[in-house]
């Protein structure tokens, strides 16, 4: 089950301890305490991103801290030790592509491959018959802080994925990111057609 299938857009929550958040978007980890609270505006990919109230600043909370949320006095999570891949085969391309469609920009209700962020994916096989990927990637905007936090959860995903050993996740700026790259897809989800 999706913690975060708990929370919508709007829902009001408070911090139950203290928590390492990401601060969009300079990327900077901080760290809220108990007892703040926070009006949920993006929950996907297993991410939470909230605005803080009283600092006016927009934070993520990362899956593996949605048990430090409460939502009307009640945790939204449990927290449970990740999954462990089982595939001792290589990883497959389309499994690749699947995960990285469940990375989100914090800011952005799209994911990276639909918004046009994923330039290439590589599958090398190696000796453990398992595979390493390679994703080459861009952001919306060079100066983005939150470009090392979405490539470490595209990385950390990947690093999920049966049959993966090892995952690179590099930020790249050439072909520099445009509108025009968004898929079809994406475009009607964010009304520019």
């Amino acid at each position: 089950m999706n913690p975060t299938n708990n929370l919508q857009p709007q829902d009001r929550v408070t911090f139950a301890r203290d928590c390492e958040v990401t601060q969009i978007p300079s990327g900077a980890k901080i760290t809220i305490g108990r007892n703040v609270e926070g009006l949920v505006t993006q929950t996907l990919g297993g991410y939470v991103t909230l605005q803080i109230t009283a600092q006016s600043m927009l934070v993520q909370v990362a899956n593996r801290d949605l048990d430090a949320l409460l939502k009307n006095g009640q945790p939204v999570a449990v927290a449970s030790a990740p999954a462990s891949p089982t595939n001792s085969g290589p990883a497959q391309e389309a499994d690749v592509w699947g995960v990285l469609k469940t990375c989100y920009d914090p800011e952005i209700p799209l994911n990276i491959v639909d918004l046009g962020l994923v330039y290439d994916v590589r599958l090398t096989p190696l000796p453990s018959n398992r595979s390493r990927v390679d994703v080459k990637m861009t952001l919306t905007a060079v100066g983005c802080g939150m470009g090392p936090v979405i490539a470490m959860q595209a990385r950390d995903k990947l690093l999920q994925l049966p049959g993966v050993e090892e995952a690179n996740v590099q930020i790249v700026w050439d072909p520099p990111w445009n509108q025009g790259m968004i898929s079809e897809e994406g475009k009607k989800r964010l009304g520019l057609w």
